[in-house]
This record gives C-alpha cells, sequence and structure tokens, in this order.
C-alpha cells in the first residue's frame, strides 16, 4: 500500500498548508472571509453553500483544488489535461458576478470540478486517450459539458479514460495508466477509472462518467464511490450529444449510452442529477423531465428485491457476506425483502446485451474494416458461439430489429418486477478491484473469483443486467475487504426513477459501518 501512504502524507501537508494561512490571506478575493481548511475535500453541497454565503471564493476553492491536483496526481495520473489559467480566468468572474449581483449564476456557481476525456470541452484538448485525437480541441461543449457551465461550474481540466473508452481499466498510449488510489497494483476500473479515481482522491467532489457496459459504474465500485447510471429509454434523460469514441461532430451516439454523476455521497448525486437532467437542446422548447419523487420516505417502507448471487457469475464470498449484512440492516430497519423473486434470465439478458453492445460498437468503423468484418463473418457457420462478436457487430438491420423487440420484452419484464418491488440490491462486481493487467494482452486476462478463474469480462455482468433496457442503477460503496479495498452493492430501480434509488441510498448507508475512502482518510 505504499501508493495510499504517499497519497496521505501529500494530503496531510496540503491541509497543514491551509490551516496555516495567515489571517490577511483568509480573506477571499471579494472581501469576505475565507473558511480555514481544506474545504475542498468536503460534499460539494458543502462547498457550493460555503460559496453563495461568501466563506470562500471560488478563486480561492480554485488555488486549493489546484494545489491538491498538484500533489497529489503525479503518483495517480487520473487529470491529464489542465487548464488552470482558465478555470482561474473563470473562477474570477464567477466571483465577480456574485459580488455585483448577489446571486449565483446557477446550482454549481464557483464550483471546481474535472471532465472525462470522453466529454468533449470546448478550447479544452479532448482525445478519449486515442493518439488520432491527441490534437483535437473542439469548437463546443456536449451537451452535458454545456449544462455545467450553465450551473455555474469551473471546469478544471480533463480526467483520464483507455482508448476510445474500450477497455475495463484505464490506460492509454497518450497518457498511460490511472492508478487505483487505495493500491497501485489493482485496477481503477474503467472507462471512467479518472473520473472515479479524482472524485475518491478529492481533486473533484463531482464528475460526469458515461455508460455502456458498466464504464461508470465499475471504477466507482473500484474506488469506493458513488455513481448513478441515469434512466434511458428511447432517449436519454442526460444528453449525450459530444460523447466520444462517437467521433467529432457525430449528433448520434449508441443507443444504450447513459451519461451519470459520480460523488463521494448521494447528496451530491441528486445536486449533480438536477444539473444533468435536462432533454437535449432541439426538445427544450416543448419538453421537461420532471423525474418522480422517491417511492417511499422510510427504507423501512421498502419492498426490497435481492439477488445475491447466480450460477451464471458467481461472486466471491466478502461480496456474499457484505449481500448478507446488507439484507440484515434491511430487515431490522423494517423493509420487505424478497431474495427468491427474478426479474429476468440472467443467461438470456447478458446474451443479448452482449449481441446488441457489438452492434452499436460498428457505428464508426470505417467502410474498408466493416467489410473485412462481414466476410470474416460470412466464413463462420451461424450458432456457432465463435461467431458472436462478427456476427453481432454485423448483423442485418432485420435482424437488429428482432433483438430490439426483445429488449423491449425485457423491459417489460422488468416493469412488472417493479410494480411489486421498490428498488433490486445485486452485487457490483464479483470482487473488489481486480489486479491491473495493462501488459497483459487481452485474450490473456482473466479475474479470480475465490481462486477460480474466470473471464475478464464478468467483472461487468451484474452492472450489464440494466444496460440493455437503461434502468437507474446506483452504486454504493458499502464494505470493505481485510485489505482495505472497497465494496460496492448495486441498486436498481424502475424506469425514471432515479431518485428512488439515490434515496434509498442514502438510507441504506446509515445502516452499514462507515466505509473509509482516500478522502475520508484525509
Amino acid at each position: 500500500m505504499i501508493l495510499r501512504r504517499t497519497i496521505l502524507a501529500a494530503s496531510t501537508a496540503l491541509a497543514a498548508a491551509t490551516v496555516m494561512t495567515t489571517p490577511a490571506a483568509a480573506r477571499s478575493r471579494t472581501g469576505a472571509p475565507k473558511r480555514l481548511g481544506a474545504l475542498h475535500m468536503a460534499p460539494a453541497r458543502e462547498q457550493v453553500a460555503a460559496l453563495r454565503q461568501g466563506k470562500i471564493s471560488s478563486r480561492d476553492l480554485l488555488e486549493q483544488y489546484l494545489q491538491h491536483i498538484a500533489t497529489g496526481n503525479p503518483a495517480l495520473n487520473a487529470v491529464i489535461t489542465l487548464d488552470a489559467a482558465g478555470a482561474r480566468a473563470a473562477a474570477d468572474k464567477a466571483d465577480r458576478h456574485l459580488a455585483d449581483t448577489g446571486k449565483p449564476i446557477g446550482p454549481l456557481h464557483g464550483l471546481p470540478m474535472t471532465v472525462k476525456d470522453a466529454l468533449e470541452t470546448k478550447g479544452m484538448r479532448t482525445t478519449c486517450g486515442s493518439p488520432d485525437l491527441k490534437d483535437h480541441v473542439p469548437a463546443e461543449d456536449a451537451d452535458a459539458v454545456a449544462l455545467l457551465r450553465a450551473a455555474g461550474a469551473i471546469i478544471i481540466g480533463k480526467t483520464n479514460v483507455p482508448t476510445m473508452c474500450a477497455d475495463l481499466q484505464t490506460s492509454n498510449p497518450l497518457f498511460g495508466k490511472t492508478s487505483n488510489p487505495y493500491d497501485s497494483t489493482k485496477t481503477a476500473g474503467g472507462s471512467s477509472g479518472g473520473p472515479a479515481v479524482s472524485v475518491a482522491t478529492g481533486f473533484s467532489s463531482l464528475e460526469v462518467g458515461s455508460d455502456l457496459a458498466g464504464s461508470l459504474r465499475l471504477p466507482a465500485a473500484y474506488c469506493g464511490v458513488y455513481a448513478l447510471r441515469t434512466s434511458r429509454g428511447t432517449s436519454p434523460i442526460v444528453p449525450t450529444r459530444g460523447h466520444i469514441p462517437r467521433l467529432p461532430g457525430w449528433a448520434t451516439s449508441s443507443d444504450m449510452l447513459s451519461l451519470g454523476p459520480i460523488a463521494r455521497t448521494a447528496d451530491d448525486l441528486d445536486l449533480l442529477l438536477d444539473v444533468l437532467a435536462q432533454p437535449a437542446p432541439a426538445d427544450r422548447s416543448g419538453w421537461k423531465i420532471a423525474l418522480p419523487a422517491p417511492a417511499k420516505k422510510k427504507i423501512g417502507q421498502y419492498r426490497v428485491g435481492l439477488w445475491s448471487d447466480d450460477a451464471y457469475c458467481r461472486v466471491d464470498a466478502g461480496t456474499r457476506d457484505l449481500m448478507g449484512q446488507v439484507a440484515a440492516a434491511l430487515r431490522k430497519a423494517g423493509a420487505s425483502i424478497d431474495d427468491a423473486s427474478r426479474p429476468v434470465d440472467f443467461k438470456d439478458s447478458d446474451l443479448l446485451f452482449t449481441r446488441l453492445m457489438y452492434a452499436t460498437a460498428s457505428a464508426t468503423a470505417t467502410e474498408e474494416s466493416f467489410a473485412a468484418d462481414v466476410e470474416a463473418a460470412n466464413k463462420i457457420p451461424a450458432g456457432d458461439p465463435a461467431g458472436l462478436y462478427l456476427h453481432s457487430r454485423t448483423m442485418r438491420h432485420h435482424d437488429w430489429l428482432v433483438a430490439d423487440e426483445k429488449r423491449r420484452q425485457l423491459a417489460a419484464a422488468w416493469a412488472s418486477y417493479f410494480a411489486e418491488h421498490d428498488i433490486l440490491i445485486t452485487p457490483a462486481t464479483p470482487t473488489a478491484a481486480v489486479p491491473d493487467q495493462t501488459s497483459v494482452p487481452a485474450p490473456q486476462r482473466e479475474i479470480r473469483v475465490d481462486g477460480q478463474k474466470r473471464g475478464y469480462y464478468e467483472q461487468t455482468s451484474w452492472l450489464n443486467l440494466t444496460s440493455p433496457i437503461g434502468l437507474p442503477s446506483l452504486v454504493v460503496p458499502a464494505g470493505q475487504t481485510e485489505d482495505g479495498l472497497p465494496l460496492s452493492i448495486q441498486i436498481v430501480g424502475p424506469y425514471l426513477g432515479d431518485r428512488t434509488v439515490i434515496a434509498a441510498a442514502r438510507q441504506i448507508v446509515q445502516l452499514l459501518p462507515p466505509v473509509q475512502t482516500p478522502a475520508r482518510k484525509r
């Protein structure tokens, strides 16, 4: 755990430097009293409140962030592009606005944030970890980034991703590997590895991650933070235009992609969800999104489904124990527990998702490479498991329509389940963070579950139960291994039940022992 000790030492030094600020410097650039202490490590809601109340200026808070990134990021490599000058100018502008008008720009007024390097950011290099995009500086923001700016957020820089978001760990030829903040030998997960590490270690209190096949929730689980894959029906509740790997300039994105908030608390998820849950710009003149209130006020009133393990994707002993602890805590709180009913067949759902994922990933293939895939697929007999990837990637439109109909039927099965249940709780992953395998060729990668060899991509099997039909799915840090690695659960709700899963998470964590995150240890 050398990395963890290094980060903690750097953070201790930073906190000491902040507390020892002289009285003259302890006033903001607008003349208001400045709160002493490392405010950047506080929840986002507390930071926003301090900014509005004049306890600290945006510029002073930004300087705390920049100093913390300078001391802590070299060991982690989470923040890979930094625009300190642009952030300082934006923070000063936010401070002037508040001083002149007395009113905040929006709910994130003056709050410094990092942004995933898959989201196009105006005037700031956005590469998605690809050498082909190493010099790409967008002329406009992704829709989600535009919402952050409109809410008053100050964009500090970009956080690391695997090349074109196409791996379950975070490394690329441009910027290298992002390390897990708990143990440098373990993966931070992918593709939102940089964002999850940034939030876990206090480089940002909030982030926006993207999730097609667990890319938002897997890193959150491995790094001990909260993450919400937001609802997605025929359209997402968070606009996705400007997300790469759809190529720069494309107006569309994957039909299963969802964006969502990453935070250190459930309350902060709610804060960012309010900012992000908006129709796409073209629809805003006639549409609005009003997410329903939580299904129940108290966790003891919830009808809880519990899916603790499954023969299709076994979890390890530590994860089973955690699920048992969660079930016991909920029963003690008075919640109704159903651990027998299942909304869908795990294997059938996973196969359908896999086929649709391979199909949607083909959109940006070149004409030449797609033609080669078609030729190769035609040489593999139909039904041969070896042809799953190529047959799915090159499926005819008729076959896609049939698969899409099965997806709608799957959604109906989930809807029937949630007519009888308020939430479903599952494991987030089969194990805690697995060893980093950046140097291992993809076909040779594996994970171990209770000592048994398992497929590398089984890390996201539980997460992908909800991916094809876009249900709100929230990863919650709920326990720890003996080695101190975080263990997480997943809370799933009905379509548009995003506030229900956040409310449930907020109350469930109160029933469990506190989880020590890198930020909390500081």
